[in-house]
């Protein structure tokens, strides 16, 4: 699967269980969910309790007054007017409003409480996990989408358990209510009003698998927009170069017209919830208006008017908390997808673990071995097969060789980046899987051909790996590499992954970094390629005092840099071809002397041009 194309999710999804997973998270404060749950369904019991009063004002105070004022007119007199009964009533409407009010301010702030807390723990655990991950966990995974992950995800999948549960506590507390109210009162009328809830629901279940498929197609090209955009301008250089900004700009746009039909899909099937919701309760509202009013106006009427009002009352906001709930259920399957690439992503196992019982390295002598080490990255495509290598400690080992042909893989074996497929590796003679991965990587020094730096100063990027380092320290460490003018500038503010510095400036600061965590394997992959030659001469002077004393692999691109090592093997098709030092090898005229010479010839061809 390509970097860029988000995992599809094809198995049918469960609400429940993934809501219980949510609200684990949000159980962790207890007290702000009890608020949060009381502050609600206070809300809703008053409001459930709205036409019941208004009922109680009908029949206690307006309707008797029409009829004492109506006879009091009949006879010629001027009645009085009693407004006892209105006052009491507006205040009651008045309390009612108040708690209301107060309700609504609680559970609006637990609400965001819950939220803020949830994604907060969310976040450090996808960060956590991210940390924790295997590098082949990178090979498939791009950039955009995980950053997709820890951002929009976590927000989508915590508004659910905030301001998404206000709709569906209140929703099931308002149906409730009302339906034990309208029982209580009417059984005949109940029953009408609350056939709409099972018809709602039947037609919600059959369109609920559509909200679904669609709302995860949406995240998915989502996810893999953000990883192009992030691609695409990263590398905007090279296709302006290519002459490639077409061809990129209508593959963007066909994933952007693949989201915008996804997410037009699965808008419109949230959609239909609430002109079904309200046809049904309006439907509802009619039947009671003919069946209550025939109740009403019978001789003797079995109903009030105030009844007929309050069931009228009903039967109009009924549908209101069924639209709640319809829409926190579309807004669940919307957040099923995010939360499926959240969870998934931290029940990631990593593939490279400390097993059970593992012990620590003591200080590493630097003693590697590779016995018959079998590595690939794909199934069926090995990368290096059977190889045996002895790296005594305190030597230094070059490894040269086409590319693609293994050079890199060595490193990353014995960093246990990766772990072989087949065989043992073994540091100081005891297998690297038997310890843990913290001991034997807190002795490695690793400086890459593209180097990386964080945004601070040049100092905090030194003291990266030894935040207790001295002054002097940092200072020889500098020295060491040749970078001397950095001792000056080390409150400088290298920029977001070091923009402030150029190519040789950041290389150096990663060599300092490297030799100031005073490693016992030293290990260079092309670390002098992105220099010039004149910085280059001054990092090897400087390498030279480094790697004394310590097991030191150099991968080199200008084989004049590593004339000087103990040993030079020759890596091809994940074979060691050629083993032997700088002036053995040249000796042979064999694979080292072909590439030294046509490298050579090419660099006196360039001089000669030069001049």
């Amino acid at each position: 699967m390509s970097k860029l194309n988000e995992k599809k999710f094809k198995t049918k999804g469960a609400i429940i269980p993934f809501l219980r997973k949510l609200f684990t998270y949000s159980m962790k404060y207890p007290k702000w969910v009890w608020g949060f749950t009381i502050c609600v369904l206070l809300v809703a019991v008053v409001e459930a309790i709205f036409p019941i009063v208004w009922m109680k004002l009908l029949d206690n105070v307006i309707i008797p007054a029409v009829s004492q004022y109506k006879d009091a007119y009949a006879q010629g007199l001027k009645p009085e007017l009693d407004l006892n009964g209105l006052w009491n009533f507006s205040l009651i409407f008045f309390a009612m409003g108040m708690v209301i009010a107060a309700a609504v301010y609680g559970f609006i702030g637990f609400a965001g409480k819950i939220q803020e807390n949830v994604m907060y723990e969310i976040r450090q655990e996808l960060f956590i996990k991210l940390q924790e991950l295997s590098f082949s966990f990178y090979d498939k995974s791009a950039v955009g989408w995980l950053l997709s992950r820890i951002s929009s995800d976590t927000v989508k999948v915590t508004e659910l358990i905030s301001w998404g549960l206000i709709e569906v506590v209140w929703g099931i507390g308002m149906l409730v209510f009302c339906v034990i109210i309208m029982f209580a009162y009417n059984w005949q009328l109940a029953l009408i009003v609350t056939t709409a809830v099972p018809v709602l629901t039947v037609v919600s279940i059959k369109i609920r698998m559509l909200i679904l498929q669609y709302s995860r197609e949406a995240r998915r090209y989502n996810s893999e927009i953000t990883a192009a955009f992030n691609e695409h301008i990263n590398g905007i250089e090279v296709n302006k170069s290519m002459v490639q900004e077409e061809r990129v700009s209508r593959e963007f746009q066909g994933l952007s017209e693949k989201m915008r039909h996804s997410s037009y899909k699965s808008a419109y099937y949230s959609a239909i919830f609430m002109p079904l919701v309200i046809f049904i309760g309006s439907v509802a509202a009619t039947v009671v208006i003919y069946f209550g009013g025939n109740m009403a106006v019978a001789l003797p009427p079995t109903i009030t008017v105030g009844t007929l009002a309050a069931f009228f009352g009903y039967a109009t906001v009924m549908f209101e908390p069924v639209l709640d709930i319809s829409r926190f259920y579309a807004q669940a399957q919307g957040s099923l997808s995010a939360g499926e690439r959240i969870f998934s992503l931290l029940d990631t196992k990593p593939v490279i673990y400390n097993s059970n019982g593992a012990k620590d390295f003591n200080k590493i002598k630097g003693d590697i071995e590779f016995e018959d080490i079998t590595f690939h990255y794909e199934e069926g495509k090995k990368v290096i097969e059977n190889m045996n290598l002895k790296i005594y400690a305190g030597e230094s080992i070059a490894l040269v060789g086409e590319t693609g042909g293994g050079k890199s893989t060595i490193i990353n074996l014995i960093c246990r980046f990766y772990e072989p497929t087949g065989g043992v590796l073994k540091i100081d003679g005891l297998d690297y899987k038997d310890m843990t991965m913290h001991s034997l990587r807190s002795q490695l020094g690793v400086v890459l051909q593209t180097p990386h730096l964080f945004s601070g100063t040049v100092k905090e990027n030194i003291i990266y790996g030894r935040a207790n380092a001295t002054e002097d320290e940092i200072t020889e460490a500098l020295r060491q590499v040749g970078a001397e003018d950095f001792i000056h500038r080390l409150d400088e503010e290298v920029g977001e992954g070091g923009e402030n510095l150029s190519m040789g400036e950041k290389q150096l600061v990663s060599f300092a970094r490297a030799v100031l965590a005073d490693p016992r394997i030293f290990i260079m992959d092309e670390a002098t390629s992105s220099v010039d030659t004149i910085t280059e001469a001054n990092i090897q002077r400087g390498i030279l005092g480094i790697m004394e004393g310590r097991t030191s692999i150099i991968i080199a691109h200008r084989l004049s840099t590593i004339k000087h090592c103990d040993r030079i093997l020759v890596i091809s098709k994940g074979r060691i071809m050629e083993d032997g030092s700088h002036y053995d090898l040249m000796r042979r005229k064999g694979m080292y002397y072909n590439l030294y010479t046509r490298q050579l010839r090419e660099q006196r061809e360039k001089e000669m041009l030069a001049t």
